[in-house]
C-alpha cells in the first residue's frame, strides 16, 4: 500500500486537502485526530500534560484546554519539546497500528509536523500543501482570532517554507479557491493510483 504523507504549514489548507482525498474514497489517518483522542479525560497522556504544565491546562469540565496549551507551547520552545515528548511516541504508535488495519491502493497520513519530527520514514511520498506565509498569517488570524504577533510566533515555531518544500515529492500551492485545490488533489489522486498500481513511487507529478 502506497503511503502518502500530507503535511504543510499551519493554515496552509491541509484539512481541506485531506477532505478532498477522503471524498475520493481514500483512507485518511490524521495525526491531529489521534492526538485529540490520546488526551481525552482520564488518559495517561492528559495526566502527564497536567503534571508537566499544571492544572490550569484543564477546562472546568476536566478536558484539555487546547487554546491555552497552544499559546503556552508556541511561546516557549522548551515547553513545546516537553509536549512533543509526551505526544509524539503515542501518535506514531497509533499511526502504525491503524495502517495495519487498512487495505487500499494508497493511504494519506496527515502529519502536520512530519518534517519537523523527521517522520519521513513512515511514508513513501511527501505531499506538501503550500501557501505564501502572508496568506497563512491572514488565514490564521481570521480563523483563530489571533493577533499578528501570535500568528507570527506560530509560524516561526514550524519549519520554514523552503525547508518544508525541499522535503516534498509533490507540492500543491493552495493560494486560490477550494475548487482550484480540489482540481489539484484530483490530479494527484489519479497519479497516486497509477503509482500504487505500478508498485513504485516514480517521479513527482508536479
Amino acid at each position: 500500500m502506497l503511503k502518502i504523507g500530507l503535511t504543510g504549514g499551519i493554515a496552509s489548507g491541509k484539512s481541506a486537502a485531506a477532505e478532498v482525498f477522503a471524498g475520493l474514497g481514500v483512507p485518511v489517518i490524521d495525526a491531529d485526530v489521534i492526538a485529540r483522542e490520546r488526551v481525552a479525560p482520564g488518559s495517561e497522556a492528559l495526566a502527564e500534560i497536567v503534571c508537566a504544565f499544571g492544572p490550569e491546562m484543564l477546562t472546568p469540565a476536566g478536558e484539555l484546554d487546547r487554546p491555552r496549551l497552544r499559546r503556552r507551547v508556541f511561546a516557549d520552545a522548551e515547553a513545546r519539546a516537553r509536549l512533543e515528548a509526551i505526544l509524539h511516541p503515542r501518535i506514531r504508535e497509533a499511526l502504525l497500528a491503524r495502517l495495519e488495519t487498512l487495505d487500499a491502493p494508497y493511504v494519506v497520513l496527515v502529519i502536520p509536523l512530519l518534517v519537523e519530527a523527521g517522520w519521513q520514514d513512515l511514508v513513501d511520498r511527501v505531499l506538501v500543501i503550500d501557501a505564501p506565509e502572508a496568506l497563512q498569517r491572514e488565514r490564521l488570524m481570521r480563523r483563530d482570532g489571533l493577533s499578528a504577533a501570535e500568528a507570527e510566533a506560530m509560524l516561526a515555531a514550524q519549519a520554514d517554507r523552503a525547508t518544508r518544500c525541499a522535503a516534498a515529492d509533490d507540492r500543491v500551492v493552495n493560494d486560490g479557491s477550494l475548487d482550484d485545490l480540489r482540481a489539484d488533489i484530483e490530479k494527484l489522486h489519479g497519479h497516486y493510483l497509477a503509482l500504487a498500481g505500478a508498485g513504485r513511487t516514480g517521479p513527482s507529478a508536479r
